[in-house]
C-alpha cells in the first residue's frame, strides 16, 4: 500500500468515525453498538498510522518503504504500553 492510499484510508476512516460519534449523538445507535464499531474503526487508524510511521523510517533508513506491512493491532498497542 502506498503512501497516498495509506493516508486516503485514513481520511475515510477518520469520517467514518466523525459519522459514528453523530450517531451515537443523535441516538440513532445504542452506545453498545457505537463503542464496538468506534473499537474497530481506532483498531484500523492506528494500523494506518503505525503503517505510515513504518514506511517512512524505511525511507529515512534507505531502505524500500514498501517492504513495511501493516502489523498485528495486538503488536501496535503493545508498543503503547
Amino acid at each position: 500500500m502506498r503512501d497516498h492510499q495509506i493516508l486516503w484510508e485514513i481520511s475515510r476512516l477518520t469520517g467514518e468515525e466523525h459519522r459514528l460519534r453523530e450517531r451515537l449523538t443523535a441516538g440513532e445507535i445504542s452506545p453498545e453498538e457505537g463503542a464496538e464499531e468506534m473499537r474497530c474503526i481506532e483498531q484500523a487508524l492506528d494500523r494506518c498510522w503505525d503503517l505510515v510511521r513504518q514506511r517512512r523510517a524505511r525511507r529515512d533508513a534507505g531502505e524500500d518503504p514498501d517492504h513495511a506491512s501493516p502489523r498485528p493491532v495486538s503488536e501496535i498497542e503493545d508498543y503503547g504500553q
